[in-house]
């Protein structure tokens, strides 16, 4: 199966927390640094990012 998603897509699901930003993607939750992280995070679950 194919994945794809928009880079800005994936950025909605980004949130602020006291010490970063918290990101979920298809269940698992991420604490990030900076939300470059993202797309590191949304290749390994297999997606092709659109920009």
């Amino acid at each position: 199966m194919v994945k794809t998603a928009t880079f800005e897509a994936l950025l909605e699901s980004v949130v602020e927390d006291g010490d970063g930003w918290l990101f979920t993607l298809e269940g698992k939750t991420y604490r990030i640094a900076d939300k470059d992280e993202v797309r590191r995070i949304a290749e390994s679950h297999g997606y092709i990012l659109i920009y």
